[in-house]
């Protein structure tokens, strides 16, 4: 019987930290579906610019230029910038949040 109660006690206090991993999981796993949510969002947005501006530079009649190539290219770099300034942006906050989480569990 002591001993039973002894497990049983040990198994109670470690359930918090079962528990707290198991949160830390499902955290990760939907900070991930999340990013991988923004970023097809993101994508398909800046791909929509770049067939505006290409369908602008063919309605000006400049779609074989060489302006409306550099402008087209410009704009492909510009979204690759954003895209990775916000990836790296999204680790630091999770970074954060996660080291807020372990300092304040």
């Amino acid at each position: 019987m002591k001993k039973t109660i002894i497990a049983l006690s040990a198994l109670l206090l470690a359930s918090p930290v079962f528990a707290a991993t198991t949160t830390d999981n499902t955290v990760a796993e939907a900070h991930k579906g999340a990013d991988t949510a923004k970023e097809k969002l993101h994508q398909s947005q800046n791909e929509g610019a770049e067939m505006k501006l290409k369908a602008k530079h063919a309605a000006e009649g400049e779609s074989n230029s060489t302006s409306s190539k550099v402008s087209e290219g410009s704009q492909k770099a510009w979204n690759k910038t954003k895209e990775g300034t916000e990836k790296g942006w999204d680790k630091t906050k999770q970074g954060a949040e996660e080291l807020k989480n372990k300092v304040t569990n």
